[in-house]
């Protein structure tokens, strides 16, 4: 897997002071994407995990980690990213985890395969859907289109319904 990017710090990508990785890679091709560059899965450099996993650590300011793309979860990624938010999890285990993706639940809860499962065990807050220009909204806090939905996994994976966090 091809890295597109890396912040230390971002207070922009979802709630609190977190990383923020960028993963190269997207299949959807949304038109007017912001990070055009990413749906490329040769961009960027290779992914480093257990680099990036000794500079989160070393950063004690930081609560959680934002995982976004390129697409984190399409077929040619979400292996490795999953393996990483693992790993990432015994060196930190109370952190935090966003993704963002351009699936929607729905269609995540009906792949039914074991990857997604479990990467679905491990992320806490999940912005889905795919980015529709018609529809961008710029007043958004931490999605860029209305039809884009900040859920909260856990409870809607306990609930067995879409439980949208209220931000």
């Amino acid at each position: 897997m091809k890295m597109a990017g890396f912040y230390d710090e971002s207070i922009s990508n979802g709630l609190g002071w977190r990383a923020v990785l960028f993963v190269s890679g997207c299949p959807h091709n949304c038109p007017g994407c912001h990070n055009k560059v990413a749906q490329d899965y040769n961009y960027g450099e290779e992914f480093n995990k257990q680099a990036i996993i000794d500079r989160v650590s070393e950063n004690s300011i930081l609560k959680g980690i934002t995982i976004s793309g390129g697409e984190p979860l399409c077929k040619q990624n979400i292996a490795e990213v999953l393996d990483f938010v693992k790993d990432l999890k015994k060196a930190k285990p109370n952190f935090n985890v966003w993704c963002y993706t351009g699936y929607t639940m729905e269609q995540l809860k009906e792949r039914n395969d074991d990857i997604t499962n479990e990467m679905l065990d491990n992320i806490d807050v999940l912005v889905d859907g795919r980015f529709e220009q018609e529809k961008k909204n710029p007043t958004l806090k931490f999605r860029g289109s209305e039809n884009q939905r900040i859920l909260d996994v856990h409870r809607c994976m306990k609930e067995q319904k879409i439980v949208q966090l209220a931000i």
